[in-house]
């Protein structure tokens, strides 16, 4: 008889701000070859600055460490630390005492680097013996202080989908709209909880999908907070190499040499960010392009990695009783478009999947 879905919750410490944490190791250390009697196994965290690759990105990048950090390193020089996001002016953060404002990290770069480079709060992999799967913290320490993550793991054989569904999210008349798919308003999560206990889904998954025929969107899990998402994201979408050139730091000793237009695009560091990465991960060409040349294009949906669905873990927890959603505190799926859809709505696509 096949095992029923394992639960694993795990505490890890990162030892920098930024860091690469092989969950797959732990779990080996912990467990022994508990883990490997299950097929798939979804990981969830729980954080807004930290979370896994989908398992195609981490194959095309070799599951390996030394290719990983410089992918990442990259977006990191596209948002910068302490570049003056309007995220980080903890003087205009209004839902914040002053005693929070105190130890509130300043940390925009490290959601938007969470967004641009395409990470994701939860992912489905398939399980092979002695294959890493990274947990990758963009924000593990604050001055002195190292927190502590939280990471969730669901292993299972099988899945099956137990209903679909197709839903209309009203935008408004701006080009460019960030829309907080948990706000009460608009009733999505009261109707996944409702119909997680129709079904009597204990374990399992939601997916939220983009209808094929969205167009100029993306879902991302992140803080919905203010001024990270309707100023600093914005920003980003408005123009988004004008944005770099305004926040990045150019790395051309003589940029006055470059004729014509092209030093408009040469002095945001693109091509030299990009070219750095080629030479440090001394892969092929093809493999890198297809990851990372989006950010030497103009339009958001090139810029950022920007998926078309997110997924959110459904558990009871250690102990039967009703399924739920799993976020963490300040985690939000969020709705962004950067041009205006022709009827001032958008289109989702909801998958509920049971796992056995």
């Amino acid at each position: 008889m096949a095992p029923h879905p394992f639960e694993i919750q795990l505490t890890l410490v990162p030892q920098s701000r930024f860091d690469v944490i092989n969950v797959a190791e732990t779990i080996r250390e912990q467990f022994d070859n508990l883990f490997s009697q299950y097929r798939k196994a979804l990981y969830c965290s729980l954080h807004t600055t930290a979370g896994y690759l989908d398992q195609t990105i981490c194959a095309r990048l070799r599951n390996s460490k030394t290719h990983l950090e410089p992918f990442f390193r990259a977006f990191q020089r596209l948002f910068p630390p302490d570049a003056g996001y309007y995220h980080d002016r903890l003087q205009l953060r209004t839902e914040l005492s002053e005693e929070q404002k105190q130890c509130e990290p300043t940390n925009a770069d490290s959601h938007l680097t969470f967004i641009g480079a395409g990470l994701k709060n939860c992912v489905t992999y398939i399980n092979r013996p002695g294959m890493p799967v990274y947990f990758i913290e963009l924000d593990g320490k604050y001055q002195d202080i190292q927190r502590q993550r939280r990471t969730t793991i669901l292993a299972y054989n099988a899945e099956e989908v137990v209903h679909t569904d197709r839903l209309a999210i009203p935008m408004s008349h701006h080009s460019i709209d960030s829309i907080n798919l948990k706000d009460p308003r608009y009733g999505l999560f009261d109707q996944l909880q409702a119909l997680l206990e129709k079904y009597g889904i204990e374990k399992g998954r939601v997916d939220i999908t983009l209808d094929r025929k969205e167009l100029h969107a993306g879902l991302t899990v992140n803080e919905f907070e203010n001024l990270l998402i309707q100023k600093d994201l914005t920003e980003v979408l408005q123009d988004p190499l004008r944005y770099v050139v305004k926040k990045g730091k150019s790395f051309l000793s003589e940029p006055a040499l470059i004729p014509g237009k092209f030093k408009y695009y040469a002095t945001t560091d693109l091509v030299h960010i990009f070219n750095e990465m080629m030479d440090a991960l001394q892969v092929g060409r093809s493999v890198i392009e297809k990851i990372v040349s989006r950010v030497l294009s103009v339009p958001a949906s090139r810029f950022l990695g920007m998926k078309r669905n997110i997924s959110l873990l459904v558990s009871n927890g250690q102990e039967h009783g009703k399924g739920r959603l799993v976020q963490g505190t300040y985690q939000s799926p969020i709705l962004v478009q950067w041009r205006k859809p022709p009827q001032r709505t958008r289109y989702l696509e909801v998958t509920m999947t049971r796992f056995k």
